[in-house]
Formats: structure tokens, sequence, C-alpha cells
């Protein structure tokens, strides 16, 4: 279990932790992710296992080549973590199809610590190390319409 949870949060951390000229980082506004606003993805993520340090979500186009790789992330939502649940919104330029990764990076430091940081992704895959915590973009992928999509993700620790 242990190496499972490893896996998922480096897996995150490498998602999250890209050059931030990779994509635009943005604030979380909400008001983006109501009404008939859109395209945008409304992220719902359970299971914050504490308050501390920041968390971290960020899409991706649902790509083989671009999913978790270096640089390709589009939109990064940052803020301080809260125990427990957190929403955000992350609006996207059109519809289709992209994947969501997500970190909580609880002491803020900018790297992983396998013991405290979680992570997550979209459509919550399993993970396994045979893998090594990367979930194949078929497993992360889902469509965004024209209006707001609302998706849920589970974190998972150490």
């Amino acid at each position: 279990m242990a190496r499972f949870i490893a896996a998922i949060v480096t897996a995150a951390a490498l998602a999250v932790t890209s050059s931030a000229s990779a994509g635009s980082v943005i604030s979380n506004d909400m008001s983006r992710c109501t009404g008939s606003n859109g395209p945008a993805i409304k992220v719902v993520v359970s299971g914050i296992k504490n308050s501390s340090g920041r968390m971290r979500v960020q899409s991706y186009p649902a790509t083989q080549s671009a999913w978790l790789a270096k640089g390709r992330w589009l939109n990064r939502v940052e803020t301080s973590a809260r125990a427990g649940n957190m929403t955000f919104c992350v609006p996207v330029a059109s519809v289709g199809n992209y994947a969501i990764a997500v970190r909580h990076d609880a002491n803020a430091n900018g790297k992983t610590d396998i013991s405290q940081d979680g992570g997550g992704f979209s459509n919550n895959p399993s993970i396994n190390v045979l893998n090594l915590g990367k979930p194949s973009v078929s497993k992360v992928s889902f469509y965004v319409g024209s209006g707001v999509t609302t998706i849920s993700v589970k974190m998972k620790y150490m």
C-alpha cells in the first residue's frame, strides 16, 4: 500500500511541478464555473488531509504526449490548502478532452515529500507500482462541453 500511495504522490508531483511558463497560473475564480460560463472544469477535491501547505490543480490536453509531461500543462490553480473538501474552477480554451492532476504540497516547499504530500487524478483511476503512479491518459480523460463540467477527485496519501 505504501508503494501504491508513493507512486500516486510522485506522479501527481511530476504533474504539478513543471515550469510555470508551461501554461497559465490562474486564480481560483469560481465565477467562471457558474451559469452558462464555459467551457470550464469544476474540480471537487475530497479527502484533503490537513490545512497546511498548498493545493495545485493542473489541466492537461488529454493526449498521450502531453499527459503529465513536463511543460505541457495548460492551466494551474494554486491556493492554500484546507482540510476536507475544496472546489476549484479551471477554465479551458475550447470543448474537447482534458485530464486533471491534483497535488497537496503539505509543507509548501515545492518538493515531493512522499510521507506528507498527497495527490489525485481525474476519474480517480487505480494506481499501482507497475505504472509508476502515472495512470494512462485513457484512464483520466474526460470530455468538456461548452458549459461547466464537474468532476470529483479523491486525494490519496501515504
